[in-house]
């Protein structure tokens, strides 16, 4: 693996924990604005909106420390290091956020059977300060890449999206006699969320599983590394990824003829760089004679 490519992990991990920062300080500053104002207001929406954030406070915390963790190296513990960690934090947060939307549902249901009037003048200017500083924090987030980075940055969405609502319902509210717009919105919001959970839950599990990474062609993979000179067939091809952006490969190469050590090392490396090209950024490659018996090789076909 080169040194460059060393470089340009560190780097994505170090901005994934200052995005992830950012966005905790954001949302901790606004949920104690959002108590205040819920309570001057006196509406339930948005205090019910004030105790979600307050779950995603302790989310954004957590993904920021697991991410942190996320960036140690490999030990006697861990040999590929700590980078699967911030997919325990992309869980954790998953769950808070379920969490949090059966909640939105159990608040606004009742509300569309008995629709409660709040100070709509209030209710506009905190929806306006709500959609500026989760928005900002949405923007950060969204430069990331990693599977943390994407459920926090859905927890914040979460968030703008529910502002909005409070925004065009106060005004509407403002001007109309019809409180039950609020609960019906907030209703779609949360069916939105959990649908986009269940999604991010469903690529967190086929990590932890060891499943092909989506991304990545396991069929293109095999006759790429066919089409290499002296390469009778491979066999016991795998691919998986350690935190869905670190794919890992491991294969044997059965070669028609028996090469030096030098030219081993060299074909080793050109298919290694090739599939640094295909999302591969670590290859383990085990070459072999065919003469050679492996015993994975029928376990594997």
């Amino acid at each position: 693996m080169s040194h460059d490519h060393h470089n340009h992990h560190d780097h994505h991990q170090h901005s994934d924990v200052k995005n992830i920062k950012a966005a905790f300080f954001l949302n901790l500053f606004f949920t104690l604005v959002e108590i205040v104002g819920g309570f001057l207001t006196n509406s339930v929406a948005i205090i019910s909106d004030a105790i979600h954030d307050l779950g995603d406070c302790l989310s954004l915390g957590l993904a920021w420390y697991f991410q942190k963790v996320a960036r140690k190296g490999s030990d006697t513990s861990y040999s590929y290091g700590y980078k699967r960690f911030s997919l325990l934090g992309a869980i954790i947060n998953s769950i808070v956020l379920v969490t949090g939307s059966v909640l939105i549902l159990t608040v606004a249901i009742p509300r569309i059977i008995h629709p409660v009037t709040a100070n709509t003048g209030g209710m506009f200017l905190l929806a306006i300060l709500g959609v500026l500083v989760n928005g900002a924090a949405v923007f950060r987030l969204k430069k990331g890449n990693s599977i943390n980075e994407k459920v926090v940055s859905l927890h914040l969405l979460e968030d703008v999206l529910g502002w909005l609502a409070i925004l065009v319902g106060s005004i509407v509210m403002h001007f109309y006699n019809v409180p039950i717009l609020d609960p019906i919105m907030s209703v779609g919001i949360a069916c939105f969320v959990l649908y986009n959970v269940f999604k991010n839950v469903g690529q967190s599990l086929r990590i932890i599983l060891q499943g092909i990474p989506i991304e990545v062609d396991i069929n293109d993979i095999a006759a790429h590394l066919q089409q290499f000179d002296g390469v009778e067939n491979i066999h016991d091809l795998h691919v998986w990824s350690v935190d869905g952006t670190y794919n890992v490969l491991t294969v044997h190469i059965v070669l028609n003829n028996s090469l030096e050590m030098e030219k081993l090392a060299e074909l080793k490396a050109a298919i290694r760089d090739s599939l640094q090209a295909k999302g591969i950024q670590h290859a383990t490659i085990e070459f072999e004679t065919t003469t050679e018996r492996c015993c994975f090789e029928k376990c594997c076909e």
